[in-house]
């Protein structure tokens, strides 16, 4: 893989929000958004070859890591789902992007799928790896089935003091492990590891880490600003623009099965594909499906450009 573009920076009201661009800037917008633990190196097989095919791609960095960087000490360091899907928003908008195409595993499959659900005129269409990424945080304290429970270990670590400390004293260690759980069938080393885990160094990334899960169950209140948000979120909104699902079938943490009820939420569901050889990671451990993916998304719009 050739060397990572130089990080361009863009200011919300919140945020400097860092990313990297891709491909000519008039060409069909791509954003991709990663997910916890990770940041954009996991979209580097995904992005060189659509930039090559004339597609313009932005890889944010989450709020809390990398880069990007909060602008005032008084903004909550929130992680709640909520702040994930409003930033997108914001990056979409400050960036002057013409309808983008998203896509997005974990934290930015949930970034991706609120915007689409929430502000659907803002983007052309979704490449959602996992399914319906939202969480119904009103349904928190229903317990899942003992497989997929035990699944969940660190949310309950978080939940913990000594959860915060482990992650803030061991935070590459911690990560590496959920990477290999996660994925148990991709082998990495240690340098692609690291790659990512600078991003980590974030002096905001436990913060934003702890009050994410623990938000998620209930355990943590969330930013005043974003009730709204959050308000319509737990109502389940449909996910209207034309979407693609992808599931990976040796994920560690999530199962293919777990998104069988999500199809109904999904009106404009072209396809929904499992990736068997891929984990918890598949833009790293299966980057052609998810290229194929958006390819097969945006070619109506890349035959109308072509015609123009």
């Amino acid at each position: 893989m050739s060397q990572p573009p130089k990080p361009q920076f863009v200011r919300t009201q919140e945020l400097e929000i860092a990313y990297e661009e891709r491909g000519p800037t008039d060409g069909i917008p791509i954003v991709c958004v990663h997910g916890f633990p990770d940041d954009p190196r996991t979209w580097d097989e995904v992005v060189e070859p659509l930039a090559a095919k004339g597609y313009r791609t932005i890889t944010p960095w989450l709020r809390g890591y990398g880069p990007t960087r909060f602008l005032s000490g008084d903004t909550p360091r929130s992680g709640e789902q909520a702040a994930l899907g409003y930033d997108l928003k914001n990056l979409i908008e400050a960036l002057h992007l013409d309808k983008p195409y998203l896509v997005g595993y974990d934290w930015g499959g949930r970034a991706c799928c609120i915007v689409a659900a929430l502000w659907p005129e803002k983007i052309s269409g979704l490449v959602t790896i996992g399914g319906y990424n939202m969480q119904m945080i009103a349904k928190a304290g229903t317990p899942a089935d003992p497989d997929r429970e035990h699944r969940m270990w660190y949310n309950w670590y978080f939940m913990t003091e000594r959860g915060r400390a482990g992650l803030q004293q061991n935070r590459r260690e911690l990560c590496k492990l959920l990477w290999q759980l996660w994925s148990p069938g991709w082998i990495f080393d240690d340098a692609t590891f690291e790659r990512t885990a600078v991003s980590f160094d974030n002096p905001d990334f436990v913060e934003v880490v702890i009050q994410s899960y623990r938000h998620r169950h209930a355990a943590a209140a969330g930013d005043p600003k974003l009730l709204g948000i959050e308000a319509e979120i737990a109502k389940a909104p449909l996910i209207t623009v034309p979407t693609i699902m992808l599931n990976a079938g040796n994920d560690g943490i999530g199962r293919p099965k777990d998104s069988d009820g999500h199809v109904k939420l999904f009106p404009n569901l072209l396809a929904r594909r499992l990736v068997k050889e891929s984990g918890h990671f598949m833009s790293r451990e299966a980057p052609l499906p998810v290229v194929e993916a958006v390819l097969e998304l945006t070619k109506t719009r890349a035959a109308k450009g072509s015609q123009a």
